[in-house]
């Protein structure tokens, strides 16, 4: 059954429902513990094969009393262990086999680990970034705060000091304030670069750029109230919840130029 925070049975838990319950009263049930869960979150625990729910005809969710104490467990395990998805499956399956497996002691936010796999503050490696896939499955251990310097960047992604002033010059990437690029710049250029041999020139990329900045708004929106709340829980984990939303962004962009492209006449 659900447990609050001190471990005792909480009133209208999961346990007590045996009939398959709507996603809206997954949602209702978990907020209790997680005020920062929304309906967006657990689509997205589910499309990360956390939970599978079963599906009626017409494709409803419906929700048993073992899936809501599943998702309470991952939800607990991102917020008192900051661990990546990919952990949380990996210890959850190992239950269902019957395993026993220790999980690490409470990170501190400091130590807060992407719930994509990347653990913030990590080694990073210039020489071999690793770039998100469209999907958002691969560059699961991308750093995300160490530097490289200008002549490092440019080895990295095979470019010339003039295609990095023009890249910038156009705003596609851009130094931190110690003059430094972060692993995000090098994903960035690296595919810049990867298009350019296509053809694509930067000034082509503003409409990629612009898409993208709309797209990060949209998620700011949804995350604003997060950062603003008063439970501190809920506001450490405000940019979990940004990743994930970018994500999803990500993927979604991904889907519809794909769309886009076969509705084209050939």
């Amino acid at each position: 059954m659900l447990q609050s925070r001190s471990g005792g049975a909480r009133r209208g838990t999961a346990a007590a429902k045996s009939a398959p319950m709507s996603i809206g009263a997954v949602l209702n049930l978990l907020r209790d513990e997680f005020p920062e869960v929304t309906i967006s979150k657990i689509r997205f625990l589910e499309s990360e094969g956390l939970v599978e729910p079963q599906r009626t005809p017409s494709g409803y969710r419906k929700f048993t009393a073992a899936d809501v104490e599943r998702l309470s467990r991952v939800l607990r395990m991102q917020r008192d262990h900051y661990l990546p998805l990919r952990v949380i499956k990996e210890h959850l399956d190992a239950l269902d086999r019957g395993e026993e497996v220790a999980l690490p002691g409470p990170a501190r936010p400091s130590d807060a680990i992407d719930p994509f796999g990347s653990r913030e503050g990590g080694p990073a490696s210039a020489a071999a970034p690793q770039d998100r896939d469209p999907d958002g499955s691969g560059g699961a251990d991308a750093p995300r705060t160490a530097r490289v310097g200008r002549a490092e960047l440019l080895a990295a992604v095979g470019a010339e000091e003039e295609q990095l002033a023009e890249w910038e010059s156009y705003g596609l990437i851009g130094p931190a304030g110690d003059g430094g690029y972060d692993a995000e710049a090098v994903a960035v250029a690296r595919i810049v670069a990867d298009l350019g041999r296509y053809g694509l020139e930067p000034r082509h990329l503003r409409v990629v750029k612009a898409s993208a900045e709309r797209e990060a708004g949209l998620v700011e929106q949804v995350v604003a109230p997060l950062r603003r709340h008063r439970n501190p829980q809920t506001r450490a984990h405000a940019e979990t919840t940004a990743r994930e939303l970018a994500t999803l962004a990500v993927r979604l962009h991904a889907a519809l130029v794909r769309s886009a492209l076969k509705t084209r006449p050939h």
